[in-house]
């Protein structure tokens, strides 16, 4: 009986291990320019929905609709050139999937705002902010998502 005892074995190094790491990596930086682009349309969103409801006396739900577009098209140029810059390049289809896709965020953030402003009665200043932050947080969920799955994908010449 023999044992081959001159076996080799793989040498695992340090970039072997944190390989599966990268992609989580990936994604953390995505949400992190995601929440960059997003915050700047969201204080574009609160600065004109504050405006057109507080200061103007608009209807509430004009002025949630309208601040709410205004943001979404402030936010293309964001997503398209900021946090989504090494996705494939602008297409016609990439552009109505982003605005068919914020119309749908649209109805949503201002769906929940009329349940909390009206159907609540949480009409005050300080509530309809409140309101409108919840909605605001809640269609964004649904925006990153359908974003970087339809919106922005990967173009598959990349690499990285």
């Amino acid at each position: 009986m023999t044992a081959n005892v001159s076996e080799t074995r793989p040498v695992v190094t340090a970039a072997a291990t944190a390989a599966p790491a990268r992609p989580v990596g990936r994604v953390v930086l995505e949400v992190v320019k995601f929440g960059v682009v997003g915050g700047s349309g969201v204080l574009v969103n609160f600065l004109v929905f504050n405006v057109l409801l507080h200061g103007l006396a608009w209807s509430a739900m004009v002025a949630t609709v309208l601040a709410s577009c205004i943001a979404m098209a402030t936010n293309y140029l964001g997503f398209r050139y900021f946090a989504y810059r090494d996705r494939a390049s602008r297409t016609r289809r990439q552009i109505v999937l982003f605005f068919v896709f914020s119309g749908l965020g649209v109805v949503m953030e201002s769906g929940l705002f009329y349940v909390g402003y009206r159907v609540l009665g949480m009409n005050s200043p300080l509530e309809s902010n409140a309101v409108k932050a919840l909605s605001i947080v809640l269609a964004s969920a649904f925006r990153f998502l359908v974003y970087r799955t339809w919106v922005f994908q990967r173009d598959a010449h990349r690499t990285t």
